[in-house]
């Protein structure tokens, strides 16, 4: 069955609450207020049943200017309109506005209802037949039928009702969108009930017993029941008034412009990308960071607008912006928004949303502006390219594309993978499903080649990089979950240019290759080192004898124990391969024959100070020679010989 709103608007005291209630018999005017002052302040709801024997939902929308914010609240879910026009007014300020709501809103359909023409004679009914159809020249409602009636006497209602049916005929079901989500537009107590919550379902839908979040706060509840005009049901879908019942939740914690949705679906964001209309009723133009009140969903909110691509916003234009906001809202690619400006308060442009979660833009960027148009243009493979290609190092996961490009998600898997097999996308993380550009990676991928190059450089006597090293010296490498690393190294690995080692990475084509002074300084080096066998001097004492500089030594010294001449103790002593071999030899023949040594007995075994003792003896526990128990040393385990 298909799911209809259809709202009342206008000019206050035309007779759309009047009309609802000839219509329905339903009164929408809940409040105290509303009934004493005899205007409609909140929105109000009702139903009507066709011919057919769908049900029609009705919002009744206010008309004063005061309450228009609650009148764009109400507009946000609706279908078609009814644009009330009393015969004995004419157009009036507020059927201006409300029209050009309705287009920003990007309501398609709707007719006009030509009340209270029990007031007026037939000479001032076609005064305002003429008023009207010259005033809706150009807009959604140029060709809108027009119902003459009376609410008090009940002239025209039968047309009326015939004309929505013959409407609502012609209106296309709505898109199928697995994502649910309900702009709150009223929440209130009931007893023995709880919390109850009510809007108009925008896409989805939902069941008794699920559970949802309200965003943006991120709260949680089970829908505990669910009725639809006055009717209990388990599910309802898209295009449909409804009440919500939720188990536990606190009515404080809800407020109208809040969105219910699936858990983890929406992400709250303090800026939008969006393609704003500049209506062209505006009187002068608007300047960078306009502050405006941003309407969207059932929330208004204040924020700036932030033109992209020019200086100023003409009257008519409509041009690519981002709106930076003062609280978070939770939207989707195509939504429709309102903005009116601050003081004095008035509409003054609208569009639809293209990126609900970008980041900051400068200005006058490009590519940026490019990006942007061509989502407009719905060129879906762009799009995603754009929105990953936005992403950066971090890549967007797939639950963000769903949001950002508002496709099907069966149709936006196939193009992922169809861009995942031409290494447009690179898919980093499977379990997330977080795709990163292709351009980014094979970037990061050049940037890695180059560092090595740049290291090979800087230390030509180091055989390779630690790949930890590597990996710090990249911003894009630092988040602890990303798996982006090990898939770059993947590819420059398989490309040939670098070679990977366990924990090392150089080059493919770098070799160590000293100059003839520095193998004068590494044969003085090692000749020091096999001469002092078991007494070695400190290692900065060797770089005073010799006249050398530090960093040159360690690098010449590094090479000596990559090549495993000598090995590396602690207190920056270093040993000649040989002796420690020797020394080994003697420790192992010793403990097989006593079972443990002590370190006196080694300090006399081995006729060395306990400067040396010290680091040798640990430096054989280090390697698992021996092991510590008590005060003596024992062979860690027996040796084969």
């Amino acid at each position: 069955m298909k799911q209809i709103i259809l709202g009342t608007a206008g000019h206050i005291d035309h007779g759309k609450t009047s009309l609802i209630r000839a219509l329905t018999g339903i009164e929408t005017d809940r409040l105290k207020e509303e009934k004493e002052r005899g205007i409609t302040i909140e929105l109000g709801f009702a139903s009507i049943t066709l011919s057919n024997g769908n049900v029609v939902g009705i919002v009744d929308v206010p008309g004063h200017e005061k309450f228009v914010k609650n009148m764009v609240a109400g507009a946000s879910g609706i279908d078609l309109v009814a644009m009330t026009i009393a015969a004995d007014e004419g157009v009036m300020p507020q059927t201006r506005e409300h029209i050009e709501i309705c287009s920003l809103m990007g309501i398609k359909y709707g007719f006009i209802a030509l009340t209270k023409i029990d007031l007026v004679d037939e000479e001032l009914m076609e005064l305002a037949l003429e008023d009207i159809r010259g005033y809706v020249k150009g807009t959604f409602l140029e060709d809108a039928p027009i119902v003459p009636l009376s609410s008090t006497t009940g002239e025209g209602l039968d047309l009326f009702r015939a004309t929505l049916d013959e409407i609502c005929d012609k209106i296309p079901e709505r898109p199928f969108s697995p994502i649910f989500r309900l702009p709150v537009d009223r929440v209130f107590s009931m007893k023995g009930f709880g919390t109850v919550i009510t809007g108009t379902l925008a896409s989805g839908k939902v069941d008794v017993g699920e559970t949802i979040m309200v965003y943006p706060s991120l709260t949680t509840s089970k829908v505990r029941g669910i009725q639809v005009h006055g009717q209990s049901v388990e599910t309802v879908y898209a295009g449909t008034r409804t009440a919500i019942n939720f188990q536990g939740l606190d009515k404080d914690l809800v407020n109208r412009g809040d969105i219910l949705s699936t858990p983890d679906t929406l992400k709250p964001s303090y800026m939008v990308d969006a393609y704003l209309h500049y209506l062209p009723s505006n009187s002068k133009s608007a300047k960078a960071r306009t502050k405006v009140r941003f309407h969207s969903g059932t929330s208004e909110i204040m924020g700036n607008v932030i033109l992209l691509d020019r200086q100023e916003l003409m009257p008519g234009d409509t041009a690519p912006v981002q709106i930076r906001l003062e609280s978070p809202v939770c939207c989707m690619n195509g939504d429709r928004f309102v903005i009116r400006s601050y003081s004095p308060v008035k509409t003054i442009g609208g569009g639809h949303i293209i990126n609900p979660v970008p980041k900051k833009h400068k200005l006058f960027n490009q590519e940026i502006v490019d990006g942007l148009n061509a989502v407009v243009e719905e060129n879906h493979e762009k799009s995603i390219s754009f929105f990953i290609n936005q992403g950066g190092f971090s890549g967007v996961d797939f639950a963000d594309l769903r949001i950002m490009t508002s496709i099907a998600d069966k149709k936006l898997d196939s193009i992922l993978q169809k861009m995942l097999a031409a290494r447009q996308i690179i898919q980093t993380d499977k379990d997330r499903r977080i795709f990163v550009h292709g351009d980014i990676f094979d970037k990061l991928s050049k940037e890695i080649v180059v560092k090595l190059d740049d290291y090979h450089k800087e230390n030509p006597l180091k055989d390779s990089m630690s790949k930890e090293e590597l990996k710090s010296k990249f911003r894009a490498f630092r988040d602890k979950d990303s798996k982006l690393f090990p898939l770059v190294m993947a590819k420059v690995v398989k490309d040939g240019s670098v070679i990977q080692e366990a924990n090392s990475i150089r080059l493919s084509n770098h070799k160590v290759a000293l100059q003839f002074d520095l193998k004068k300084v590494k044969e003085k080096i090692g000749k020091i080192y096999q001469e002092s066998g078991l007494t070695p001097p400190f290692f900065r004492d060797i770089c005073s004898e010799l006249e050398v500089d530090p960093k040159i030594a360690r690098d010449v010294l590094q090479m000596l124990i990559d090549e495993k001449q000598i090995i590396k103790t602690k207190d920056d002593l270093y040993f000649d391969i040989k002796a420690i071999n020797n020394l080994e030899r003697q420790l192992i023949e010793f403990l097989t024959k006593s079972g443990e040594i002590t370190t006196p007995q080694f300090k006399d075994m081995t006729s060395i100070s306990r400067k040396y003792v010290i680091p040798l003896i640990e430096y054989f526990d280090s390697v698992n020679l021996t092991i510590r128990v008590g005060d003596t040393r024992q062979l860690r385990k027996k040796q084969v010989h």
